[in-house]
């Protein structure tokens, strides 16, 4: 027993500096990433990516010390016009048979305030990358129905799409804006 307690007394300053690490899981039936675009100067024009998918992982449960990972399918564009969605899959725009994926990794997170964060880190879209900073804010609770551990996480953030090359080539500043703005509204479980 003496052993024992001995063996505990000299693990003890070794195990507090154990760091466990928490994923989120993303719950997609409560997760949209919309988007929107000033055409011609005068009409912000909206579209969703269908298909998405992220990952947030984290040794606490504040987003500071969070990885965030996220993917959305660019076939799975959607602005309500299947003529316009054909186009913007096309070579003009996301090039989807050569580019099928968007990809944002963060490389840090930062608080703000309570709940409100700022994320730095890397989108890779049509075939470029480049480091991109959003805006996050979260909120934390239990799921009434199968009591797990749940995260709300909205992030938003403006790109320049022609330093991504979308639409650069075919489009000029009279019919879209460069700057598009995006929102990501996502529910993540706890794993």
């Amino acid at each position: 027993m003496k052993r024992i307690l001995i063996a505990a007394a000299l693990a003890a300053p070794f195990l507090s500096f154990t760091v466990l690490s928490t994923n989120w899981k993303l719950d997609s039936s409560h997760a949209k990433l919309r988007f929107s675009i000033t055409h011609l100067g005068i009409n912000d024009v909206e579209g969703t990516f269908k298909t998405i998918d992220a990952t947030i992982t984290s040794t606490s449960e504040d987003l500071t010390k969070a990885s965030v990972a996220f993917t959305a399918d660019a076939k799975s564009i959607d602005t309500d016009s299947e003529m316009r969605d054909e186009h913007l899959r096309g070579t003009d725009f996301f090039d989807v048979a050569k580019y099928p994926t968007i990809n944002y990794q963060s490389t840090s997170i930062t608080k703000i305030s309570e709940g409100k964060y700022k994320v730095s880190g890397n989108l890779s879209m049509h075939g470029v990358t480049k480091p991109v900073e959003l805006t996050a804010t979260a909120r934390y609770g239990d799921h009434p129905m199968n009591r797990s551990r749940v995260a709300g996480v909205k992030v938003s953030g403006t790109i320049d799409r022609t330093l991504f090359g979308v639409g650069a080539a075919s489009m000029g500043n009279s019919t879209l804006s460069d700057n598009v703005e995006i929102t990501a509204n996502a529910e993540f479980v706890k794993k």
